[in-house]
This record gives structure tokens, sequence and C-alpha cells, in this order.
């Protein structure tokens, strides 16, 4: 969550689509100062992998100049396969040595090698059970962490914060309506070609995960069931939930 004033730039690189947001945030809320978007350019994004990251610098510069964003500190969101996100449920420990204890917790739950990823923790503050704590894991490989950097630099942009896309989702229902306690609240974010799915529970990210799965498969489906091409399906799509 946001702290203090700040002036902030929220770069968010889709399938479809590359937004940008200038914003001033301080502790009575965020006001918004300029916003923009483009489309991500053809084939530079597959399988949550980037493929042409040249690409996607030029395409984030452009739209810089459209949206007359003046700042250069960027905060991303980090989406796909590369950033995994579990609950885990422990013995109690001090706090000062949880650091040490969640490096070898990730060795058993990451498909990845420990070596190769950066990892964070989130201590959960209801947890199950006075002897046990309940800790949240997030793990990103380090390859696709200095991808987004280079993106970020080659847009002429200072990568300041790389957030998972779900707890930026989850950041955002929280500065709208608060900490809200004693429920379990589901957060879904329809992109074209990932869903980020967030449960929050009394407030914490409990369960985080992004689902290969968008607005371009109902595109995909009518321009295949109607024989249509994918521009009209696009349309079509739209007009029904207009």
């Amino acid at each position: 969550m946001f702290f203090g004033a700040k002036k902030v730039v929220g770069l968010d690189i889709g399938t479809n689509t590359i937004k940008m947001a200038e914003l001033n945030v301080s502790g009575g809320g965020a006001s918004l100062i300029s916003f923009g978007f483009i489309p991500t350019p053809a084939g530079s994004i597959s399988g949550g992998e980037f493929n042409n990251i040249p690409a996607l610098s030029d395409a984030i510069r452009t739209l810089i100049l459209q949206a007359k964003i003046k700042r250069k500190n960027a905060s991303v969101g980090m989406w796909g396969t590369s950033v995994i996100v579990k609950k885990i449920t422990m013995p109690k420990i001090e706090k000062k040595l949880i650091a040490q204890q969640i490096r070898w917790e990730a060795e058993q739950y990451f498909p990845f090698d420990a070596n190769e990823i950066s990892l964070a923790h989130h201590l959960i503050h209801t947890p199950t059970s006075p002897d046990t704590m309940d800790v949240l894991l997030i793990a990103a490989q380090n390859l696709m962490v200095g991808q987004y950097q280079d993106i970020v630099i080659g847009a002429g942009l200072k990568l300041d914060v790389l957030d998972v896309s779900g707890f930026a989702l989850a950041n955002t229902f929280e500065l709208n309506y608060g900490r809200i306690q004693g429920q379990t609240i589901a957060l879904l974010n329809l992109g074209a070609g990932v869903t980020n799915f967030v449960v929050v529970n009394n407030g914490d990210v409990i369960f985080s995960r992004d689902i290969p799965f968008g607005g371009l498969n109902y595109t995909l489906e009518i321009h295949k069931e109607m024989g249509v091409s994918v521009s009209e399906a696009e349309a079509l799509k739209l007009s029904a939930v207009t």
C-alpha cells in the first residue's frame, strides 16, 4: 500500500495493450494526472514470455509521448508462470529467523532453482493455530525480473517498483475499500490473455494466481463459430456487453 505523498507512474505490460497511468498519491487518496494505452506489438509476448524486448520498449516510449507522462520512476506489474505465490503453514519461530527459514521452505514448494529466483514473504496476521504461522511465499525467476528491467530501461524509465500484478489488484481494492475484516473476498482482473485471480481474507492476500485465459478467448470463439474476422468478432463481443 502507498504511504505518504508520492508521485507514481504505473505501467502494465499486457498481452493486448500496454497501459500507463500517472498519479499523485497521498494519505487522502490518489488523483489521476494522465492515462494512456497502446497496442502491444504483435508477437512481442507469447505464453507469458517476452519475445521482443526492443519492440516493447519502443511502444512504451511512444505511449509516454502520447500520454504526456512526465515522471521517470515506474511501478510495474509482473505476471505469468515465472511468478508463483503460495501460502504455507510452518512452526512458529522468531520473526528475525523467518527469512532464513523461508529460503529452505521455497526449495520444497517452487519448481525453480533456488539460486535463480528472487524470493519474498509476507506474514499473514490470522494464523490457523497459536503454535504455527501462516506465511505467503512469493518467488519470481530472476531471468524474467531482468527482462522487465530491460524493457523499462529501454523505454527511458527507471524501474522503481516491480510488484506482482495480483498484489497490485489487492492494493487497489484496499485503497478504495480499506482492509475488510471477517470476510473472504475474491478479486478478478479479466485481461485479453490473462486473468488475475486473488483471494483476500481479513485484509491479507492468501491466494494469487494468473490464469492464461481472457477476453481474447471469447473473441476467437466468436471468430470461429460465426466465420467473421477477428476484428469483427471483437466488435460483436463488445456490443454484447455494453
